[in-house]
């Protein structure tokens, strides 16, 4: 009897998997007259959100994906009960909004939320948004605006931005093509990737790789466990910091550049080749280089713990 009860179990939990990826999906979609310069607020439990721009849009167009663990129909017009969308326009500009009514619905699988929806939206090029997800990508495009963006699982992609950006990760990666603006962006677990930053650049990692083209403004980059690769295009407009707790450090800068260098590493040496610097302590290819490069400037402060550091001129 035992063994039949066992057999019986075990073939209700081999079904379990078939019956948890079961999903039926919907769609709902809203589009709201707009002027330029307004705001979008997207928030979701769980999903991705996706921001597209039109230089021709006078509209911002929503369109909400739920995609519902549920076999049947019935079944899934049942789980929507229990979700919030919200898709309206305000003074301000629009809000898109997805939450599921905790506690509310117990699955045997533990899945939750039992309704996720994804965001796409589309808005005028030149516009605002702010959004955030508790587990899905976030993935901007080229936007006329500033941005605000949070997940907590998942990665940040965001193209040329002119306004100011403030987006973080707790386990993915951030990608920026551009930034015009004042850029801060941090992630727990992932690499931040940077094509161009024009305005002052704020970048933390706790266990990935910095790596940026090319900054105009002051810099700071910091990961406890990856490498620091940053390129430096014209003058230093302020003191730069840049370290490392596990990797090595890369920097080049401008062969006319003017600041003043406080390089040193616990784990390597200082390669320094091509500089035109008087030095005060240390010496190429020691653990410690510090000294004024073309007469002195703003302060380039390079730290690694574990790695050599390397700075180029171009």
């Amino acid at each position: 009897m035992k063994f039949h009860t066992l057999l019986f179990a075990a073939g209700m939990l081999a079904l379990i998997p078939a019956a948890a990826h079961a999903k039926i999906e919907r769609i709902v979609e809203k589009t709201f007259n707009v002027q330029p310069g307004g705001l979008l607020k997207v928030e979701t439990h769980g999903g991705e959100i996706r921001i597209e721009t039109s230089a021709t849009a006078t509209s911002v167009h929503v369109v909400a994906r739920e995609k519902i663990r549920a076999s049947t129909e019935a079944e899934a017009d049942e789980r929507l009960k229990k979700l919030s969308l919200v898709m309206e326009q305000r003074p301000d500009g629009v809000v898109a909004s997805a939450a599921y009514e905790r506690g509310s619905s117990f699955t045997i699988t533990g899945f939750w939320p039992p309704v996720q929806v994804d965001f796409t939206v589309t808005v005028p090029a030149a516009y605002n948004v702010e959004l955030k997800t508790s587990g899905g990508d976030v993935t901007v495009g080229d936007l006329q605006g500033r941005v605000t963006a949070r997940t907590s699982g998942g990665d940040i992609t965001l193209g040329s931005i002119t306004g100011d950006i403030r987006a973080g990760t707790s386990g993915g990666n951030v990608r920026l093509a551009e930034g015009r603006g004042a850029v801060k962006l941090g992630t727990s677990g992932g690499n931040i990737t940077v094509g161009h930053a024009v305005g002052p650049t704020d970048l933390d990692t706790s266990g990935g790789d910095i790596e940026i083209d090319s900054v105009e403004n002051t810099l700071q980059a910091s990961t406890s466990g990856g490498d620091v690769t940053a390129g430096i295009a014209g003058s230093l407009r302020g003191d730069c910091r840049l370290g490392t707790s596990g990797g090595r450090v890369r920097v080049t800068v401008d062969k006319t550049a003017r600041f003043a260098l406080d390089a040193s590493t616990s784990g390597g040496g200082v390669d320094a080749a091509g500089l035109t610097i008087t030095i005060d302590k240390g010496g190429a290819g020691h653990n410690r280089l510090s000294g004024q490069v073309n007469g002195g400037g703003p302060l380039l402060h390079l730290r690694s713990s574990g790695g050599e550091i390397e700075i180029r001129t171009r």
